[in-house]
């Protein structure tokens, strides 16, 4: 089964200066699955998805003990350039660059130094109908990428990762700015992807978890309170926070 785990944490501790936001995590994520993070607000779910590409990194003040794993390799062994190749992240609202949507999907290709011009549009054009916007965007790939609705907007996003061939994906909370229909169309895309991808996906809303995920983690205050099947975890979960959560009774 280990062979299976793409994603995993060992007695994982992070503080932000005093604040103590996540508190001895154990965690696996299984590959070519959807594994969802549930909890209330300010629980420690995208900040424990976030240490998989080392976006904390980037926050002053933040303390880190225990370990973390990409794919049995501990992430601090790996190249941080290499690292967000590999684990693609996908944010809360759309964020294309103020380019076309040419320019949106080759930036990726440009950064990594894997651009060539013979094979890009081929690559544009696999990712772009990975995400079901070929043939809308086909004729329009020199139109601004901030000129697309919001659901085709987070749709590109998408594919702008896929095009440097990372293993995993991560979705911080990526339905937040959608309204219904375009929330259904990004939850059938998930599903679709994970033949051939790993997603952990960080959602407030509890339905979405239920409705994709193979996997649920139930955070609170830090902590991951249980984790396992999706199916399991939204019919008989083990904890009694867990089921509070699940029933609204509190969050």
């Amino acid at each position: 089964m280990i062979n299976n785990i793409a994603l995993s944490t060992e007695k994982l501790n992070m503080y932000y200066g005093d604040f103590y936001a996540l508190k001895n995590v154990d965690f696996n994520v299984y590959k070519k699955s959807i594994t969802a993070l549930i909890g209330p607000s300010g629980c420690g779910k995208s900040t424990l998805l976030r240490c998989f590409n080392r976006m904390n990194d980037l926050i002053d003040d933040v303390k880190i003990t225990g370990d973390i794993f990409v794919n049995q390799q501990h992430i601090e062994e790996i190249d941080l350039i290499e690292l967000r190749k590999k684990v693609g992240m996908v944010f809360q609202r759309p964020n294309p660059f103020p380019f076309t949507v040419y320019e949106n999907m080759v930036y990726g290709l440009k950064i990594h130094g894997l651009t060539n011009r013979k094979k890009d549009h081929s690559i544009v054009e696999r990712c772009l109908m990975a995400v079901g916007l070929w043939d809308d965007l086909k004729d329009k790939l020199h139109i601004s990428a901030l000129s697309l609705s919001e659901e085709m907007k987070q749709r590109l996003c998408v594919a702008r990762l896929l095009t440097v061939e990372p293993k995993i994906i991560l979705l911080d909370e990526p339905c937040s700015a959608l309204d219904p229909i375009a929330t259904m169309r990004i939850e059938e895309l998930m599903l679709e992807l994970k033949r051939d991808y790993t997603i952990l996906i960080v959602t407030h809303n509890m339905q979405q978890a239920a409705r994709v995920s193979d996997y649920t983690g139930f955070m609170l205050l830090g902590d991951l309170v249980e984790f396992g099947e999706t199916s399991k975890i939204f019919t008989s979960p083990n904890d009694g926070r867990t089921e509070g959560y699940i029933t609204g009774r509190f969050g």
